[in-house]
């Protein structure tokens, strides 16, 4: 149903106005309640929150924030969560159809926003990824999430989502969603739940050859390369100082990987990250006249003379082994000759 979605969305911004002039924002030096520079400041400078772990009966919200999904997965995903404990709502629009998008703007904003005011919720698990995130960012008011935070869940599209609560100083999880739960590996699914209930997973993996060894200790940030490239130079780019860097990508030509790096290099962020772990570089296109480099070739020439730890074929992105990383936290990351490991500190 489309009528009265106006209606609701200005019900939704006034009563998120209520919020903003009760809310974390009214800080000491802060003198409105929108997203002034100098709440901004305070946000960036806060040490990232611990949010709270899921229990048994706990709330998730299902929401599709971007591309429509077959109503079966979201069932399916549903009985998924409930078989393990927590209780389930789907959002009205979760199971919509726009041409690409699941509802219009207006309808995935309000479920969206629906499920980061509704104080039960206590997990907001994206469906699928695709477009659209980045069209209802800005119009979704996120004060209930700074006074009372929860979870966002997957990756892909997702990332806009993720640097926004790394702009707040929140973790998330870069994690497998529905569309994808059942080609998924047991790893991928048991690694999402065991951080949603507060046991993050460290990671001990086989080295690949192409690795750069090295040790950093710092925060992991990341996601989606395209996304993260999209996001150079706009409010939502990460302060990328002293982090250690995930990044995986789906079906990009390797001219374009090569296009994204100069740019990341160019913006004086490959100089600042303490390392770099690749994840699922899945389906990658070659142009007509071969480009000559593989993606790892590509990469590791930006790093010839950067002495900093790199991490291929990490199992996290567009793979069916796509396991659970929390993003924001502090991890210590270290990679030799015959291993990797990714520990959180």
């Amino acid at each position: 149903m489309r009528t009265g979605v106006s209606g609701k969305i200005n019900e939704l911004h006034c009563r998120s106005e209520i919020f903003l002039k009760n809310s974390i924002f009214d800080l000491p030096g802060s003198q409105d309640s929108g997203m002034t520079a100098t709440s901004a400041a305070f946000l960036k400078k806060r040490n990232m929150v611990n949010l709270p772990h899921l229990n048994k009966g706990d709330l998730i919200a299902l929401v599709a924030p971007a591309k429509a999904i077959a109503a079966d997965l979201v069932l399916e995903a549903k009985d998924f969560f409930e078989l393990h404990g927590f209780r389930v709502e789907i959002g009205e629009f979760a199971m919509g159809h726009h041409h690409y998008f699941s509802g219009t703007d207006s309808e995935r904003t309000i479920d969206f926003q629906q499920a980061i005011d509704n104080p039960d919720v206590k997990a907001i698990v994206c469906v699928r990824g695709g477009y659209g995130c980045v069209r209802i960012l800005d119009r979704l008011n996120w004060a209930a999430m700074l006074r009372d935070p929860k979870w966002i869940v997957g990756f892909s599209d997702i990332t806009i989502f993720h640097q926004r609560m790394q702009r707040f100083g929140l973790p998330s999880l870069h994690a497998t969603m529905p569309l994808n739960y059942a080609e998924n590996s047991q790893e991928a699914l048991y690694t999402m739940l065991d951080a949603l209930r507060g046991k993050p997973e460290d990671f001990l993996l086989a080295s690949a050859p192409e690795n750069k060894t090295g040790e950093a200790e710092g925060q992991l940030i990341g996601g989606n390369l395209s996304i993260l490239y999209s996001l150079l130079g706009t409010d939502d780019q990460p302060d990328y100082s002293e982090t250690i860097l995930f990044i995986e990508d789906l079906a990009e030509p390797l001219y374009q990987i090569d296009r994204m790096f100069y740019a990341f290099a160019k913006a004086g962020i490959l100089d600042r990250i303490r390392g770099l772990i690749v994840g699922g570089m899945t389906q990658l296109k070659d142009s007509e006249i071969p480009f000559g480099q593989t993606y790892q070739e590509i990469i590791r020439e930006h790093f010839t003379y950067r002495n900093i730890p790199v991490a291929f074929d990490f199992p996290a992105g567009h793979i069916d082994d796509n396991r659970a990383l929390l993003l924001g936290a502090n991890v210590r990351f270290t990679v030799s000759g015959s291993a990797v490991t990714l520990a959180y500190l």
